[in-house]
């Protein structure tokens, strides 16, 4: 609250508040040194008749640092940062000013909105004190003052602490002697700092009561009205937004203005401000709260940054174990081909060598018996020794002189691939998505229509790729999958009337299936809401009065079906006869979604109808005639058709009698209501019909 009760522009509390016309408070002595003198040379002589203390009091126009020097002054800055426009010196003379050239006015810029004021021949005087303002700083310095009797210092390295000598306002730190020379000097940043007494010292404000304002010993002055010092304020000026006085009224300004009774005006604003007080309590409630979310929040950044620092630098030191082994196992490889090429070229060296000195020998023993002059004897050993030497020259075949290794080694190393997925090696999401969140604000269902819509949890950064809803079979059965997909809202039409069914959503991406949603209840409705379907009628329908009212263009018969579909439960219609001419036969039942649309209902496989005329009826499937009964329709009648689904028959009523027996029995699968007719009748739908009393089946015992 502290911040409330401190002036904008000395920075301190609040010492004489008085209210500036847009609301904001400012003391008055700091009033007195932002006003600001603007010449006017065209006042009207009455204006420069004030006197040396009015102007004095309303304008405090020469402070004791005026230097006189030039008219221009440097704004200041006050202790809070509000930027103050100082006074401007009247220049010399100006009190002996000519009559007609008007004395200054003045003008009061407010620190905090920048709206200027200006002041009329009250100046200071004319804006209104602001009491409650006042008496609230009072009670708040007795308080502090009160709770800080024994102030210690806040910076002393002594225990216990040394007692305070000073209080600086701005830093809100209190001093002894020794701290405050050596950590708040009275120079630089600290220079227009305001140091007074620590709370509950004489001297300080509110501590002797000599700070305090009025009432401050005793109690509080009751308030009298600022233009009639000898009158109370008794009624408040809705115009003005002002309390005024009963002399006001009679004589001032506000005598024709919308008055009301002060003390009724003080009930009803102070229940407003209570009123919007609820409303700020109420976001101070949320934003606490929501500041421990975030406080929260960190301790759970810290703890899950810790963690991911763990994880990462665990998996680093896995990839650097792995490429260490797959070293060594690279390193055996080439250690293994290098020992092959040199096992076989040493193997080729003693090979080769072995041969040359065998090649060697024989060469001088051929020498040496070349050199012999004994023909018979050379003869006798010359044919074996040429074939030896020839046997000898074939063994140096191609290629026995030629190394059967290279020096190079066949093994190359692509690195490049695990170089690229290093320098790509980064963060990917590979946790489960969250659970859904059911938006049940947009869950509903319609007839025998479902909708759901869910939602991610905020906060939440784990890729989603798509959405599985699963729905039962509204008895209780298991669930089945109704949808896959990205979207986040589906509608499931078909579904069994006056049945509950239960669905739950999960969401899945590349990492794999997270866990269901809440499971949220759905009920359908108990009675079938339909109307004609255009998109199915043969292009002969004319469908009016919302798809409610169908009619034909041609002579022959023509098939139009509803839009709900029935596969289980007991379901009502009727379909009142607007125009009957000529004695056609027009057709009511059930069918399949593909029947026949262009001939009667009920001369295919795929219906089961009721033909009638203005005497009798008849019923009709697979071309079939059963079953004829007298009682017939005209204008204005009503045929009812009821589809139990339960015993799986069809029966139908004719102004609201039974119309023979059962029609059709042993009937299952879908059915959708259908009708055929042609241009001599027009017949309107009328769904939403509970079963009536007189025709309700009774329900079969549960098996």
């Amino acid at each position: 609250m502290e911040e409330e009760l401190k002036c904008p522009v000395c920075g301190s509390l609040f010492r004489e508040p008085i209210i500036l016309p847009c609301s904001h408070n400012v003391c008055l002595p700091c009033a007195r040194t932002i006003a600001v003198q603007t010449p006017e040379s065209e006042q009207p002589d009455s204006e420069c008749a004030a006197g040396g203390g009015d102007h004095a009091d309303k304008l405090s126009l020469h402070s004791e640092t005026d230097s006189g020097y030039g008219s221009y002054t440097p704004s200041l800055k006050s202790p809070n940062g509000v930027r103050v426009l100082p006074l401007v010196p009247a220049p010399p003379g100006a009190a002996a000013a000519p009559r007609g050239a008007g004395p200054a006015s003045s003008s009061l810029t407010c620190p905090q909105c920048h709206r200027s004021a200006s002041l009329d021949q009250r100046g200071l005087r004319g804006f209104q004190r602001n009491r409650l303002l006042e008496a609230i700083v009072q009670r708040y310095q007795q308080g502090r003052a009160a709770a800080a009797a024994a102030a210690k210092c806040q910076l002393c390295d002594r225990s216990p602490p040394e007692p305070a000598a000073v209080l600086c306002e701005q830093c809100e730190v209190l001093y002894c002697s020794a701290c405050q020379l050596r950590c708040h000097p009275a120079r630089g940043p600290f220079a227009k700092h305001r140091l007074t007494p620590p709370p509950g010292q004489p001297g300080a404000p509110g501590g002797d009561g000599s700070g305090g304002g009025k009432g401050a010993g005793g109690g509080r002055k009751v308030p009298t009205c600022a233009e009639h010092d000898l009158e109370n304020y008794s009624m408040y000026c809705v115009s003005c937004r002002s309390p005024v006085c009963y002399q006001c009224l009679e004589e001032g300004k506000h005598s024709k203005h919308d008055v009301k009774a002060l003390g009724a005006m003080w009930k009803q604003h102070k229940a407003q401000l209570s009123q919007a007080l609820n409303g700020v309590s109420d976001k101070a409630k949320e934003a606490k709260e929501f500041l421990v979310q975030l406080k929260n929040l960190l301790q759970q950044i810290q703890e899950n940054g810790l963690d991911y620092e763990a994880c990462l630098v665990a998996q680093c030191d896995a990839l650097v174990d792995a490429l260490t082994r797959q070293k060594a196992k690279l390193l055996t490889k080439v250690t293994k081909e290098r020992e092959h090429k040199l096992k076989v070229v040493w193997d080729q060296i003693n090979h080769c060598t072995l041969k040359l000195r065998q090649s060697t020998g024989l060469m001088e023993y051929c020498l040496e018996v070349i050199k012999e002059n004994d023909p018979s004897g050379f003869l006798q050993i010359s044919d074996a020794l040429i074939k030896r030497v020839q046997v000898s020259q074939e063994q140096w075949v191609k290629g026995a002189l030629e190394p059967k290794v290279s020096a190079e080694f066949d093994l190359t190393l692509d690195s490049e691939p695990l170089l690229q997925s290093i320098h790509q090696l980064d963060f990917i999401q590979m946790k489960l998505p969250p659970v859904p969140l059911l938006q049940l604000e947009k869950c509903c269902t319609r007839n025998n229509s479902v909708t759901l819509a869910w939602r991610m949890p905020p906060l939440s950064h784990n890729p989603v790729e798509g959405y599985i809803l699963e729905l039962d079979d509204g008895d209780g059965g298991q669930f089945r999958e109704v949808y896959v997909g990205k979207e986040t809202l589906c509608t499931i039409d078909g579904l069994h009337f006056n049945s509950t069914y239960n669905a739950r959503v999960k969401a899945f991406n590349s990492s794999g299936v997270g866990p269901y949603s809440k499971t949220v209840i759905l009920q359908t409705s108990d009675v079938a809401w339909f109307t004609f379907d255009p998109s199915s009628a043969h292009r002969d329908i004319v469908l009016s009065n919302d798809n409610q009212t169908a009619t034909c263009n041609s002579y022959d018969d023509r098939v139009v079906l509803g839009t709900a579909a029935f596969s289980k439960g007991v379901h009502y219609w009727e379909l009142h006869v607007d125009r009957y001419d000529n004695h056609p036969d027009p057709a009511f039942g059930i069918a399949r979604i593909n029947v026949v649309k262009d001939m009667m209902l009920g001369k295919d496989d795929k219906a089961w109808a009721m033909y009638v005329d203005n005497n009798r009826s008849w019923f009709m499937h697979c071309n079939s005639h059963t079953n004829r009964t007298e009682g017939g329709v005209s204008k204005g009648a009503t045929v009812g058709v009821l589809l139990d689904l339960n015993k799986h028959n069809l029966t139908f009523y004719i102004n609201g009698q039974q119309q023979g027996p059962p029609a059709f029995e042993n009937i299952e699968g879908v059915f959708m209501p259908a009708l055929s007719l042609n241009r001599n009748v027009q017949v309107t739908l009328h769904t939403g019909l509970e079963v009536p009393q007189c025709v309700k089946q009774p329900k079969l015992p549960n098996n």
